[in-house]
């Protein structure tokens, strides 16, 4: 089947999280020992986590729940009593820095771009997450020019699964659900949101360590899979 838009995902869908977001934390960590606190991993890892956990108990619907700055302003009071605005501050800039030098396209970005290009098929980014950082991302890609329409949660004010992200983005493009593909590497956040709108779904496995269709819901069940990128020539053209 042809379509006319693909939605992709961007955190590990386009780019590989993992060694970014490890990236990020150590210059993190960095910043914060140049400020004076004495932090071997260890601690580093709690108070990240303490701060991680409040967030999203507390902003789980919302993309302020990926905040970095958020999880060191709030890790930071738990471990000291105090807030430390101007450390808060330090971390949070320094992880991203981190994070965005740290970055590199999945193989086979750019040869999946060219080919819906070529084919004339919208791209759009539906992702979770602030908008500035999001942008950043795209940004040291290098695909910013290449994506057609971006859609974050904190501009539609909801975290995928809902359903909010894809319809945005389907209105905005002018597409109906059966003219899209939505492809992501989360069965809950990807597959199970743009299931619920009516998309077509790809589940994106880079790493190969898909999960077993039994361990998955109905919800979460893509249409196919993808073990690479340069699979969509074949599916969305």
């Amino acid at each position: 089947m042809s379509y006319e838009t693909v939605l992709f995902d961007l955190d590990n869908t386009l780019y590989p999280y993992a060694p970014c977001n490890e990236a990020g934390k150590r210059a993190a960590l960095d910043a914060l020992r140049e400020r004076g606190y004495e932090l071997d991993r260890a601690a580093f890892d709690d108070l990240y986590a303490t701060g991680r956990r409040e967030a999203k108990r507390e902003t789980r619907t919302t993309a302020a729940c990926h905040d970095r700055h958020v999880y060191f302003k709030r890790g930071l009071y738990r471990r000291s009593g105090e807030p430390d605005v101007a450390a808060a501050l330090a971390a949070g800039d320094a992880y991203w820095d981190g994070f965005l030098a740290e970055m590199s396209p999945c193989d086979g970005v750019e040869p999946a771009f060219d080919a819906l290009d070529a084919a004339g098929i919208d791209v759009a980014v539906v992702t979770n997450l602030t908008t500035r950082i999001q942008l950043r991302k795209l940004t040291a890609l290098g695909v910013d020019d290449r994506i057609d329409l971006l859609v974050t949660s904190e501009e539609v004010g909801r975290e995928k699964p809902s359903a909010l992200p894809f319809t945005t983005a389907l209105a905005e493009l002018d597409r109906r659900p059966s003219e899209a593909l939505a492809v992501g590497d989360n069965p809950e956040t990807d597959v199970a949101g743009a299931n619920a709108v009516g998309l077509d779904t790809a589940l994106f496995v880079a790493d190969g360590d898909a999960p077993a269709e039994a361990d998955l819901s109905a919800r979460q069940r893509p249409d196919r899979r993808l073990d690479a990128l340069t699979d969509l020539t074949e599916v969305a053209a």
